[in-house]
């Protein structure tokens, strides 16, 4: 009877395992197939990353190619330049190789004499021209171009074997009336450079130079309250007569220097004193007794006096036993200068000379 009253229920104990476990396995299956999926994506994309880096590696490769092959070709154009260059001077000697060969393979022997004795006229036309210019040239180491016949002074010692030339280059020198010194030292360089005592000062170191004997030696120094070489960089050093070059150089030089400052005689003096070998001939350039000693002076003025003790300072810097040669273009305003330059020359057995405005 009780088995009768039993009843099939959806709910029951059993229906619920069987279920439970159908899902469980759902579930299982689903973990199962989901895994896997994954492995697969991931093992695909590590390969992926592999090709990436194959390449990336692959393009660094052919840039670092690129970059030696460009810095090849650049060699070789250069390589083909130069390769060029050579075969072209290759050409022109081998151009002058066969005119020589053409001028000596002559196909008579009347045409090799006419050759060699119209190069037998040539020489003899500049052997004449050399003898003509050498005649003009006489004895100077240096052709002087001047107005008219210059060469009429006489009692300058120019002989030597180390003459030194010192040309003030003070301001005083712009002009012959303090005056037109002080119109002009405020004007440009240019017309300082071009003011007619300093050109004339110029000439005549020009012609001095141009009588210099050939073997000697000499050095110019122009000074204000400093010196230097007309040549800079050759200071203390004596040049030769005989390079005529390098005095061209000189005189070109003295081109570029501009009047200026006041003048230190005691300074240009010391100068003198303490090149080895001394000179044995001093020619001074100047116009007047100078304006300060080895220091500046106090005031912007200086009296007669005082410019004469400062003379006689310098002169006790001036070596012994050399003879100085005076060519003096007296400034006014300097009363004492003159008699002062002509005791300095005879004193050292030299010369003194005031020239004509107009020399040389």
């Amino acid at each position: 009877m009780a088995r009768k009253n039993r009843r099939f229920s959806a709910f029951s104990l059993s229906f619920l395992d069987i279920m439970s476990c159908g899902f469980g396995a759902v579930a299982l299956i689903f973990l199962i197939i989901k895994h896997g999926s994954d492995h697969d994506i991931e093992a695909e994309n590590q390969d992926l990353a592999a090709e990436v880096n194959l390449l990336q590696e692959e393009v660094q490769f052919g840039q670092e190619h690129l970059v030696l092959a460009r810095n090849t070709l650049d060699t070789t154009s250069d390589e083909l330049a130069t390769a060029q260059g050579l075969a072209r001077r290759i050409m022109e000697q081998i151009e002058e190789v066969k005119g020589n060969i053409a001028e000596v393979d002559s196909t008579t022997d009347e045409m090799d004499i006419a050759r060699l004795q119209q190069k037998l006229k040539k020489l003899e036309q500049a052997k004449k021209q050399l003898e003509a210019e050498n005649k003009k040239l006489g004895n100077n180491v240096r052709k002087f171009v001047g107005d008219g016949d210059r060469q009429y002074l006489t009692g300058l010692r120019l002989g030597g074997d180390r003459i030194l030339i010192l040309l003030d280059s003070s301001a005083s020198m712009l002009g012959d009336e303090l005056i037109k010194v002080i119109r002009t030292r405020n004007m440009s360089d240019a017309v300082k450079r071009d003011t007619e005592k300093w050109r004339r000062a110029k000439q005549t170191v020009s012609w001095l130079v141009s009588q210099f004997p050939q073997d000697s030696q000499y050095q110019i120094y122009t000074f204000n309250t400093e010196f230097r070489a007309a040549l800079v960089g050759t200071e203390d050093r004596w040049l030769n007569v005989d390079d005529r070059d390098q005095m061209d150089d000189a005189m070109k030089a003295l081109d570029k220097v501009v009047p200026e400052n006041g003048t230190s005689l005691e300074r240009i003096f010391n100068a003198v004193n303490s090149m080895s070998p001394l000179p044995d001939n001093i020619i001074l350039i100047t116009d007047g007794l100078p304006t300060q000693g080895m220091k500046a002076p106090r005031g912007n003025t200086i009296s007669g006096k005082a410019r004469l003790k400062l003379f006689r300072n310098a002169v006790k810097a001036l070596p012994k036993s050399i003879p100085v040669n005076v060519v003096l273009a007296p400034m006014e305003g300097d009363p004492f200068a003159a008699s002062e330059y002509w005791k300095l020359a005879m004193e050292t057995q030299g010369s003194f000379l005031a020239p004509s405005k107009d020399w040389p």
